[in-house]
């Protein structure tokens, strides 16, 4: 592995039209604000904590977005080298930011590390309910899901093993890192995609406080409920305890 990953950002990337509103529900459910615009047509924002480092930031996008991660470390090149020798493609380098995809074709960049340490707390809701974004699932062909996991397991060098789920894989980085990884293996080919995922320590609270916000309730699985936010980007909502990211404990 190279340079150890110092941080990490979770981007919510939507398309332009609805990139205020987009905005407008992300930082509500994630008790943020905003940062001024970035970029050449103000494309980029970060979403600020009180108090604390942030690992959130957003991205208008011409199609429909989803969501990527951006790596923080000391030596951007270093990590770009690594990530291509792992199989992933370059697709642009710019000043302390290289983008890259995935052998699966996940986007994702290596940025430069700006002392990031403090991880936002935990989010009380309105209702009592706790939540925290704290994880980033990216949704994988079923022909692609192995060499995925190989490839960010590899890349990360952080905590693998599989999930509560077969379908799952799970990479848990180092105390005090915002995001874990899910790997999720889709059931039909389609082009790699990523979404994100709030723990909650009571789903159905969260997800009445998210629709009073615009959100949209899609489906259910076995230990979540699948999202879409009010400009139709989706997102789920998880079972686990929001300050350890774990699943509860069986009765």
């Amino acid at each position: 592995m190279a340079d150890p990953i110092r941080w990490t950002y979770a981007f919510v990337d939507r398309p332009m039209k609805d990139f205020d509103r987009a905005c407008g529900f992300w930082t509500a459910v994630t008790a943020t604000k905003l940062s001024e615009p970035r970029g050449e047509q103000g494309e980029f924002v970060t979403l600020l904590p009180d108090g604390t480092d942030a690992c959130v930031k957003a991205q208008s996008v011409d199609g429909d977005g989803g969501a990527h991660l951006d790596l923080a470390v000391e030596d951007v090149p270093a990590l770009a080298e690594s990530a291509r020798r792992l199989g992933a493609e370059l697709v642009t380098t710019e000043e302390d930011l290289v983008v890259l995809r995935s052998p699966g074709g996940q986007p994702f960049c290596a940025v430069r590390w700006h002392g990031e340490s403090a991880r936002p707390a935990v989010v009380p809701g309105p209702t009592g309910a706790t939540s925290r974004l704290d994880q980033v699932c990216l949704d994988v062909a079923p022909t692609r899901f192995d060499a995925e996991v190989a490839f960010w397991s590899a890349l990360t060098g952080w905590e693998s093993h599989p999930g509560a789920l077969p379908e799952f894989h799970l990479l848990r980085p180092p105390a005090g890192l915002p995001f874990r990884i899910l790997l999720q293996r889709l059931d039909t080919a389609r082009p790699a995609a990523a979404h994100l995922d709030i723990a909650c320590s009571d789903i159905e609270a969260v997800r009445a406080d998210h629709e009073r916000l615009g959100a949209v309730l899609v489906g259910h699985g076995a230990r979540w409920a699948v999202m879409r936010d009010p400009v139709g980007g989706t997102y789920c909502l998880t079972g686990r305890d929001p300050a350890t990211g774990s699943l509860p404990a069986p009765a």
